[in-house]
């Protein structure tokens, strides 16, 4: 693998690098904690900079041919493609994701998603205007659009906004998590060589108080799409009322894999366990609850007690590491407060829990299972962002549906049984954005997104680009 390309740590605004004056926030690698690099603190000052960028451009970008604008997506899908290896090498350096996942999903699953969305235009498969009787339905940009992203998946979450922004005819305002920073400035020079004009889209570095709330309160900022926590997406939420603008959110997941009696337990248990302890557990998506019959719950705890045994933990750079460290000390301190209330909760511990054996220094947390979990538990209702299962007994088949949906959360889930009709039937009782049936393949150009306190809006595919457009009709 390549060595990590930090390229140089600025502000991007209007197409040039910004050093920026003032305080800097260094960017610690989770596994050695050590320094790597240091982003600048933007201010209100740098936001607005680059709003001004972001609505000089918009006049030129908003008005090109949306196929113009897709090919240019297409080259900026290419660029990512090439520079995968030097991508997954400094995701890893910057947030800990083993090297082979950093490869094959954080820096590839950007290059497939954008590439689905301008192929979706190119290929004639997306029409931006519809005859609805005497009217011509248009769907046009919604304008400067204000991109805030997460630490777990950097890269994929700046592209699934950034990408169909730019379809759509939108230019942008980013700002990516200043704990996984470093990608982003990598990611503007792929846009530069793609031919994105200067101030189509803009990067300034900084915190979530600081430079996010700049953001989604801007006056001229039209829409917020912003991807992570829950509490932080309801204070993007009323940051934005004040100015009406349209907000977009991919908040939190508490997400329910629900096994049936008749389900084959073997594949179940290995692929939940490979969602569950994806990125580390680090994955809104991920399906941290359980929900298996009480029969068989011995069962299911020892089969994914043996399964979770084959998860290595350690060095991320190292082809074997399926587990690295979490994203910061301050995530491996939180995960590891969960486990400790679901000790004190009653939950069984039955396997994981101590950080005996793991690497002395770096953000590590073994990955942990917890067995007889009820669903009033703290471990059974809050996101805890690590590789940390929780598994809950039924007793018959509505109760199954009633734990499931027992969460403020409806992000994803999972049915496994031994009919695909029945497990359909189930999946259509969660309520949750998405579902995957017994193992159903991940699909980039579905739509992404949740119910409830999970968020509002779609990412990828179609409905990820309409997120970005307004609707206009034109009688005649």
């Amino acid at each position: 693998m390549a060595a990590p390309v930090t390229a140089r740590t600025g502000h991007v605004i209007g197409g040039s690098l910004v050093e920026g004056a003032g305080d800097r926030i260094d960017v610690v690698n989770p596994a050695t904690e050590e320094v790597i690099a240091s982003v600048p603190a933007g201010t209100p000052a740098d936001v607005d900079a680059a709003v001004r960028a972001a609505r000089a451009a918009f006049a030129g970008w908003s008005v090109r041919d949306p196929k113009e604008r897709a090919a240019a997506v297409l080259r900026v899908a290419q660029g990512i493609a090439a520079r995968r290896d030097e991508l997954a090498a400094t995701i890893t350096a910057e947030m800990g994701a083993p090297i082979s996942f950093a490869a094959k999903v954080q820096a590839s699953l950007p290059a497939a998603t954008s590439s689905a969305v301008a192929k979706l235009v190119l290929d004639g498969g997306y029409d931006f205007t519809e005859e609805v009787g005497n009217s011509l339905v248009v769907r046009e940009p919604v304008g400067v659009v204000g991109a805030i992203t997460p630490w777990n998946y950097p890269l994929h979450q700046i592209v699934a906004k950034v990408a169909p922004a730019l379809v759509a005819g939108n230019t942008v305002v980013l700002k990516p998590s200043e704990v996984a920073p470093l990608n982003a400035n990598v990611f503007l020079e792929v846009l530069a060589e793609a031919g994105i004009p200067d101030g189509v889209v803009n990067l300034v570095h900084g915190t979530g108080p600081v430079v996010g709330d700049a953001i989604s309160g801007h006056p001229d900022v039209d829409m917020v799409s912003f991807t992570g926590s829950t509490a932080a997406g309801k204070l993007v939420s009323v940051n934005a009322a004040g100015t009406v603008k349209r907000v977009a959110l991919e908040l939190g997941g508490k997400s329910a894999n629900v096994i049936l009696d008749d389900a084959d337990l073997e594949r179940a248990v290995k692929i939940g366990l490979g969602n569950t302890f994806i990125n580390g557990g680090q994955t809104c998506s991920a399906w941290t609850r359980w929900v298996v019959p009480a029969a068989l719950h011995d069962q299911v705890v020892e089969l994914a007690v043996a399964n979770a045994a084959k998860y290595t933990v350690g060095d991320p750079t190292e082809a074997a590491t399926r587990i690295g460290p979490m994203a910061s000390l301050a995530q491996r301190d939180r995960v590891l407060g969960y486990i400790a209330d679901g000790v004190a909760e009653g939950a069984t511990l039955a396997h994981g829990g101590t950080t005996d054996g793991l690497p002395g220094t770096g953000a590590f947390v073994p990955p942990t299972v917890f067995a007889g979990v009820r669903s009033d538990m703290k471990i059974a209702q809050e996101e805890i962002f690590g590789p940390v299962l929780s598994i809950l007994p039924y007793a018959d088949e509505d109760e199954a549906v009633e734990i499931a949906n027992s969460t403020i959360y409806g992000l994803a889930g999972a049915v496994f049984a031994g009919d695909d009709d029945r497990a359909l039937r189930v999946a259509r009782r969660l309520r949750t954005g998405q579902v995957d049936i017994n193992g159903g393949a991940y699909n980039p150009a579905a739509p992404f997104g949740g119910y409830r306190q999970s968020g509002n809006g779609r990412e990828l595919g179609k409905f990820g680009l309409e997120e970005f457009t307004e609707v206009k009709s034109i009688q005649r």
